[in-house]
């Protein structure tokens, strides 16, 4: 009997669940941790520049540019055409007689003028220097030196035209017998015809060129300075544009 209960009515042998260690090994190791998440590209990439600030439209202009005879502003005025192509220069021929008024009356903004002028109320900045000729007739005995002195002009008969410049007295000249003629065109007109000389800048020399006349370097006279004038208080835009364009700023340099 007690045989047969342990065969039959005996209790079954308990069988025991594996534990977590008896387990797989793979299986008792914690789970990784997750890889932190990463950014995607777009995330990474840095915040759109803000555009650039407009620039203002130029001043309408014109822009009044003054010049007496002879001076030379062409490579200015090309600098201006580059940079200023929205905003026009007028170039306004002026008489050296008129030069101050024409600043003072506002009639140009800016004025190539020859010194001396008055500097009360204008800032006026020297550019260069022109050195004086003689003209005479294209025949005289004068055109047979390749430069002269005043020493060479004693007895020559010089003509001082009303526009002037130079204000030179030449010692030992003979005076003219005729009024001064009112311009230095007309001065040059005359000596072509062989009646005396008449002593320029170069430059207004070579404006009134003719085939008539020629002209000589005057070593021992005195120069013409060249020279630009604005009247003084704060400059307008233009202004300050053409002032840097003649002192050599560029396009993108700060104003001084």
């Amino acid at each position: 009997m007690a045989a047969g209960r342990g065969s039959k009515g005996g209790r079954r042998p308990t069988s025991r669940k594996p534990s977590a260690k008896s387990s797989s090994g793979s299986a008792s190791k914690r789970a990784p941790k997750p890889a932190p998440t990463q950014k995607s590209p777009a995330s990474r990439r840095p915040a759109p520049a803000a555009p650039p600030p407009e620039r203002p439209a130029p001043p309408s202009g014109p822009f009044r540019l003054g010049a007496v005879p002879g001076t030379t502003p062409g490579k200015w005025i090309d600098i201006w055409q580059e940079r200023m192509p929205e905003t026009p220069l007028a170039l306004v021929p002026l008489p050296v007689a008129g030069q101050r008024n024409a600043l003072d009356d506002g009639e140009v903004d800016a004025a190539l003028v020859r010194l001396p002028i008055a500097s009360d109320g204008l800032h006026v900045i020297r550019l260069y220097d022109e050195v004086p000729v003689v003209v005479c007739a294209a025949d005289s005995h004068l055109t047979a030196a390749e430069e002269l002195t005043l020493a060479d002009l004693a007895g020559e008969v010089v003509i001082v035209p009303q526009d002037d410049v130079l204000r030179l007295t030449v010692p030992d000249a003979v005076a003219p017998r005729f009024a001064a003629p009112a311009t230095t065109e007309d001065a040059i007109a005359t000596v072509a015809a062989g009646v005396g000389i008449v002593i320029v800048p170069m430059s207004l020399a070579r404006l009134h060129h003719r085939k008539d006349a020629d002209f000589r370097p005057l070593t021992s006279g005195p120069t013409s300075t060249v020279a630009l004038a604005w009247p003084t208080g704060e400059p307008s835009p233009l202004v300050d544009t053409f002032v840097g364009i003649v002192r050599g700023r560029t396009a993108n340099s700060s104003r001084g």
